[in-house]
């Protein structure tokens, strides 16, 4: 059963998801409910022409910092100091470069106008961060996402030369702050490097 949000900031259990992960419809993208929805183990997902679309899956793939795979060549290319990196200087420099990436077999992307000004409103009340991938002065990489305590909800990223969005994701999980990365959608890239599926009771454990 799909539910219909109202203006009231509540959520159905996420037990109730359908098989896909979609739970609910509608609501709005204010902070308060988006922090409450990530919190509760769901996300928005949706395009410009549908309406707000909440997810809740039935099982999580994350990545846990001990479980990081670094391949030898990648080992390589961060002991280079071919990148530089920083964190939360031009957060939305990276949602819109995050929007603008082709990416293989979708049609276009899922960070509309509203889901931009949304993440970055979050960004600027401390919620949503950055990590910006650098070659010189050119941004050629990154990634952003949601901090709910010590678990990260990676929302997306971008890679404009080989390499730079994978060294921003191996930058965030290597400063410790975070004991686990939520991927969201499953990859081939990213199972390469650790990441796995976990039930959602295991998730909404780790999120406390």
């Amino acid at each position: 059963m799909i539910f219909r949000l109202t203006e009231h900031l509540l959520f159905p259990d996420p037990e109730l998801a359908e098989d896909d992960g979609l739970l609910a419809v509608g609501g709005d993208l204010s902070t308060e409910r988006l922090i409450l929805a990530y919190k509760s183990g769901i996300f928005p997902w949706y395009s410009d022409d549908t309406p707000i679309l909440w997810y809740s899956p039935h099982e999580r793939f994350v990545l846990y910092p001990d479980e990081l795979n670094i391949s030898s060549s990648m080992k390589r290319i961060l002991n280079s100091n071919r990148f530089r990196v920083s964190f939360n200087t031009c957060f939305a420099d990276v949602i819109e470069a995050c929007s603008a990436v082709e990416r293989k077999d979708q049609d276009g992307t899922w960070i509309t106008a509203d889901m931009k000004d949304a993440y970055i409103q979050l960004h600027q009340q401390g919620n949503a961060h950055s990590v910006e991938v650098w070659q010189g002065d050119d941004l050629v990489g990154g990634m952003y996402g949601i901090a709910i305590g010590d678990v990260f909800c990676g929302e997306s990223m971008f890679s404009k030369v080989s390499n730079a969005s994978k060294t921003a994701l191996i930058t965030l999980i290597k400063t410790g702050d975070y004991k686990l990365l939520d991927c969201q959608v499953h990859t081939d890239h990213l199972e390469s490097m650790g990441a796995r599926m976990i039930s959602r009771k295991e998730y909404m454990t780790m999120l406390g």
